[in-house]
């Protein structure tokens, strides 16, 4: 039997309704690859004659070869009104044939290695950059060549879309096309911020060190190209450590690169300066000159006029200035911040008078506290697994060597934590610390926001270390919150990855610890040192009042917003009178948040004020020795619970003096006008 031979597809029988056989031959694989590689160059050159034409229209070439416009920074409320307009100190641009090599080198060595070679963007730093992002400890590495620098100072916003991002690396590419490497170089160290307030390379080095840029020494030069990472934040006249930091990070890249020696490095002095100022005579507010370092680092290397909105409220700022400027505080100073609980500052006041005194009170300043920090002693506290209720002695210490005490020599006998915040006594706090640990304290400090330094022994408790009023009004942020830490920003927050969102997640407090807390605030507030303050909103604060009235305090929220009002003098002089965080900062307090929250409430007369805070703290229960005592004040009359009995004071007896309790009630908790004082 013959095995069957080969089909022969000609004499099959046709399928029915079958075409007739094609007269052309099926394409080999090989043409059929030909024809969808010669389709994809045709879809791919369509794109980029449209990209070009797109690029010609949109950013056109001419505009890297203009000279450099100064530029000009606009600080917007976010309501829209100007806030101030900065310029910028700036020099003419410079020429690579006139700048000796190691400059160029130097900032070739940090920012971009392969700048001779590459086409305008890296690979390679791309890669090496995501790399690095993707598991470093939190520092994240930009993959951008001078070029991609170039093209988004020249042409583009400092957004940071995937859609500008890809923008700047057709431009850069664009720029490589049309311009020399030395062209493309000399635009970027005549465009780049320097900080200070200064652009380009020649105004920088006029700045910084009084010379022109043909004169740069290596440190000087390695100085320069180490600022442009932070240039705010490692400006040396600022931050002469931090630049000479940065700088032996550029020195030692130039090694690694090949354009130094490790011996010469080793023996390169670190750069001096030669600060030649430049007068800037434009026009300033606390609030912008916080703010400016950010949105100058915002804004980067873009010339021409911008504007950058920020968090102020215009009218909020404008209330705050008029309650500080109302308040009769004499030859004293005041500061206030006021941020919504995330942290948006939306009125900031450091001082009486900008034009008399730029120094700014409400950031720069570093103060005693006083007895708001008592927030994080209390808060310790509950952690710890105390409640309101929890009871503690409100009585002299009598051992060890640290013996503090109360305002005026006050004592309670044993009260409960809400009666002790409420009357902000000194020595329950000191126990309180005692219990839980001075650790535990600076633990909750920290994580509510507190970076300045802190005293790690039981004085911490009545607020000896100084801090920021800003840091201050970020912790009780946190507290309105319900989440920190909080950190205080003029400037709207800009989109983050999500690794960025990741590591700088907030943490939710725990809602029976942040329920008591805020408990304990609303009892000061409203019934303890700080009722000056109360509003007919819930009102939430605490008071402070340093040694021998040196630091006056308020903090607090009410209606979505966080305000801390501090006065003092500025060569730390005790203030006149005996002045207290329930006087005059709870005073301002309430006038300018009764205005920003559109809850219009006339100021307390001044001579019923020490009347009202007498009665607030009346309106504590305590415990005495002959047992549970309730006296409570309201508008017919007092009442006296002593055990199941009551008393009833009716209204109609004489009044008594503003100051006093009626004569019938023994004095068992006594009148005080400020909080207990370290």
């Amino acid at each position: 039997m013959t095995e069957p031979g080969p089909i022969d597809p000609s004499t099959q029988p046709r399928e029915f309704g079958a075409g007739p056989p094609s007269a052309f031959a099926p394409p080999t694989p090989w043409r059929r690859r030909l024809q969808i590689m010669g389709w994809i160059m045709a879809a791919g050159l369509a794109i980029v004659m449209i990209a070009i034409a797109w690029l010609a229209i949109t950013a056109p070439l001419s505009q890297s070869l203009k000279p450099i416009a100064p530029p000009s920074l606009s600080l917007m409320s976010a309501d829209g009104h100007l806030i101030a307009r900065r310029g910028a100190v700036i020099d003419t641009p410079v020429t690579m044939a006139d700048l000796p090599t190691h400059v160029p080198q130097a900032f070739m060595a940090i920012e971009d290695r392969r700048f001779a070679s590459h086409w305008g963007i890296d690979p390679r730093g791309i890669a090496r950059a995501a790399w690095h992002n993707l598991w470093n400890d939190g520092a994240s590495q930009g993959g951008s060549t001078i070029t991609q620098q170039l093209a988004k100072g020249v042409f583009l916003s400092s957004d940071r879309t995937m859609g500008r991002k890809a923008r700047e690396a057709m431009i850069a590419l664009w720029l490589e096309a049309w311009l020399t490497k030395d062209q493309i170089m000399e635009r970027y160290l005549s465009n780049v911020y320097f900080g200070d307030n200064v652009y380009g390379l020649r105004a920088a080095a006029r700045h910084y060190f009084n010379r022109s840029p043909d004169r740069l020494t290596i440190p000087q030069a390695a100085m320069l190209a180490g600022l442009l990472k932070a240039p705010s934040r490692l400006a040396p006249t600022s931050n002469l450590k931090g630049a000479r930091t940065r700088a032996a990070l550029v020195t030692q890249a130039m090694v690694d690169a090949g354009y130094l020696t490790q011996a010469e490095r080793n023996a390169l002095p670190p750069a001096r300066l030669n600060v030649h100022d430049v007068p800037d005579a434009t026009t300033g507010t606390y609030f912008a000159d916080w703010v400016l370092p950010q949105a100058r680092d915002r804004a980067g290397a873009v010339y021409g006029e911008q504007k950058i909105e920020t968090t102020l409220d215009w009218r909020i700022q404008r209330l705050a200035e008029a309650a500080v400027r109302r308040a009769p505080l004499g030859g004293a100073q005041a500061a206030l911040v006021a941020m919504k609980p995330d942290g948006s500052v939306v009125a900031m006041v450091g001082g009486k008078n900008y034009d008399k005194s730029s120094f700014n009170r409400a950031v720069q300043a570093k103060r005693q506290p006083g007895s708001t920090f008592k927030l994080f002693v209390y808060l310790a506290a509950f952690r710890a697994g105390m409640t309101p209720e929890d009871m503690i002695d409100d009585t002299p210490i009598t051992t060890g060597s640290y013996r503090p005490a109360n305002h005026g020599g006050k004592y309670r006998g044993r009260i409960s934590l809400r009666q002790a915040f409420a009357a902000s006594s000194n020595v329950a706090a000191i126990r309180l610390t005692q219990k839980v640990g001075v650790d535990a304290v600076i633990k909750v400090a920290r994580d509510l926001g507190i970076t300045a330094p802190l005293t790690e022994d039981l004085s911490l408790a009545l607020g000896t270390s100084e801090i920021p009023l800003i840091e201050l009004a970020e912790a009780y942020a946190a507290v309105a919150a319900g989440a920190y830490p909080v950190l205080a920003h003029g400037l709207p927050p800009e989109e983050r990855g999500w690794f960025e969102r990741l590591m700088e997640r907030q943490r939710a407090f725990d809602s029976g610890e942040l329920a008591m807390i805020r408990d304990l605030l609303s009892s000061a507030a409203n019934r303890g040192t700080g009722s000056a303050a109360a509003l007919r909103t819930s009102t939430f604060g605490k008071t402070g009042t340093t040694q021998d009235s040196r630091d006056a305090i308020f903090v607090g929220y009410a209606g979505g917003l966080v305000t801390a009002v501090w006065v003092g003098n500025d060569d730390n002089k005790p203030l006149p009178g005996g002045a207290a965080g329930g006087g005059m900062p709870a005073r301002i307090w309430r006038n300018f948040m009764s205005g920003a929250i559109n809850e219009p409430v006339a100021d307390a007369p001044e001579e019923t004020q020490d009347a009202d805070l007498v009665n607030a703290i009346a309106n504590i229960a305590v415990e005495t020795g002959i047992g549970n005592v309730g006296v409570g004040v309201d508008g017919d009359g007092v009442t006296v619970n002593i055990g199941g009995n009551q008393i009833r004071l009716p209204i109609d007896q004489p009044a008594a003096p503003a100051g006093t309790l009626p004569p019938r009630i023994a004095p068992t908790q006594p009148p005080e006008n400020a909080d207990g004082a370290p």
